[in-house]
Parts: C-alpha cells; structure tokens; sequence
C-alpha cells in the first residue's frame, strides 16, 4: 500500500505517453514550455526585485504604519545588508528604483500571461485546485510534511494538498499584495489612482505592507528550493528545464516512510 494520500492523476497518452526506464521507473510528461518559460523568467525577475527593493529600502531602513515616517519609534528597522545582496552595488536609490521597476513590469507581464494560458489550458484546474479527497486528507498530508516524507512514486504525478494550497496563497493573495502595495507607492500611479494609497492605509502602511509581501515569497523561495533538492535535485531541476519528470517505482519516497493504517484491517500496519 502506498503511504501517500493523493491519488494519482490519469497518466498522459498521445505524443506525450510516459517512457519506461530501466529499474522500474517511468519518464513521464510534467510541464509545458510555456510554464517552464514564466518559472525561469519568474526566478530571473523576482531575484532582482528582491535585490533592487533591499537598496531602495536601505535608503530609509526603517518601516511604519499609517502615512508619515516620524524617525521614531519604527515598527522595524532594517539591519545593515551587505553589497553583494543589493543591485546595483553599494548604495544607489536611483538606479536600484531603475532596475526594480523594469522588472516589476517584467514580472507582472510574465505573471498575467502565466495567468491566462493557465486557465485557457485549464491547467490550474487540473494540478492546482485542489478537490474535496484532497482537502479531507489535509491532516495526514501536514503530518507527512512534518517528517519531511515525500512520495517519488506514481503519487508524485500530482501535487499534494500542501502544494497546491501553498501555490494558490502565493497566486491569488501573495503576489496580487505585492503588486497592489507596489503600485499604491508609485507616484505616477497616484496620480490616476490614488485611492489605493488610501485603502492601504497610507504610504508607511504600504511600504510595510510591501515588505511582508517580499518576505513571504523569500520565505516560499527558500522553503521550495529546499523542498526541491530534499525531493531529487536532478530530477526537479530536468523536468523545469526539459518538461519530463521521473518516476520512481512503487513504494519509492525521499523521506522515511510512515506507517499508516490499511483501510481493510484497523490492526495492521503497512
């Protein structure tokens, strides 16, 4: 029996059936190439977001809430961060604000075609919205989390509860949060716009606002790359350069397996 509690998705057929492997593992067709482009220009634009907003934010390390900084009593202050983490290098508001906002719109422009071809495609649908099975199987899902057990046989077709939850917080709320508070700050914007600034509170409150948001996908980074070398660096990394994903035979997980009870036989362990 296996351990986990996703079930797995139909296998693909046509020009992208799955390819036997030796040792009983299976090729398997995972992402298209218009999803392979927006992860790595998202990898490429978010870097530098991250790397420009720390200069821009060193120009004033402290963050507040409501409309005025008063220089005292922050909510925050930014400890110093050193030059290679910042773009450009050293200090500089001015060019760190010219490379931020080229890839803001790079990133936006990225994510809105990501956006429409995902639900043209129906692709959000199928790997992304998670069903009832999935929701009611949310406990045991944490709990293999938590012991940082991961399936790589046929359940590794599909994302997890845990994935998909975690994707759509980061699609629907996370990003969108960022956007907004980014826009509301821009004083171009204000000018045809400016009640954004008003429902956030007021520039403080969206600059901190900003903030957390950036925290959050640092956070999501740092969480999914150790996720994706813990699950088969190789394997993860040539399925989001080449589409294919291997499986591995039944049984087969990254971590230690659970014990979990069969549903035919309440005394037996698997």
């Amino acid at each position: 029996m296996t351990d986990s509690v996703a079930t797995p998705p139909t296998r693909p057929s046509g020009p992208r059936a799955d390819r036997p492997l030796s040792r009983g593992r299976t090729d398997t067709w995972r992402h298209p190439a218009w999803v392979r482009l927006a992860h790595w220009l998202n990898v490429v634009a978010v870097v530098v977001l991250i790397m420009s907003g720390l200069n821009i934010l060193l120009a004033h390390p402290h963050l507040y809430w409501g409309v005025r900084s008063t220089f005292a009593d922050p909510w925050v202050s930014i400890p110093p961060i050193p030059n290679w983490l910042l773009i450009p290098q050293g200090r500089n508001l001015a060019e760190a604000r010219n490379w931020h906002f080229l890839f803001a719109w790079i990133f936006v422009l990225n994510g809105l075609a990501y956006l429409l071809l995902g639900l043209v495609t129906r692709r959000f649908g199928r790997r992304l919205w998670p069903t009832r099975a999935d929701l009611k199987g949310i406990g045991p899902s944490v709990v293999e989390h938590a012991r940082f057990h991961f399936p790589t046989d046929d359940h590794a077709r599909s994302y997890n509860v845990i994935q998909k939850l975690t994707y759509l917080a980061m699609i629907l709320i996370v990003l969108p949060m960022m956007l907004v508070t980014g826009l509301s700050m821009s004083p171009g914007f204000n000018a045809v716009g400016g009640v954004l600034l008003d429902i956030m509170g007021g520039r403080q409150s969206a600059r901190t606002l900003h903030f957390i948001s950036a925290g959050l996908i640092v956070g999501f980074i740092l969480i999914h790359v150790g996720l994706v070398i813990w699950t088969g660096l190789f394997n993860n990394m040539r399925s989001m350069v080449t589409g294919w994903f291997v499986i591995e035979p039944p049984g087969s997980t990254a971590g230690p397996r659970l014990r979990r009870r069969r549903p035919t036989d309440a005394g037996d362990a698997s």
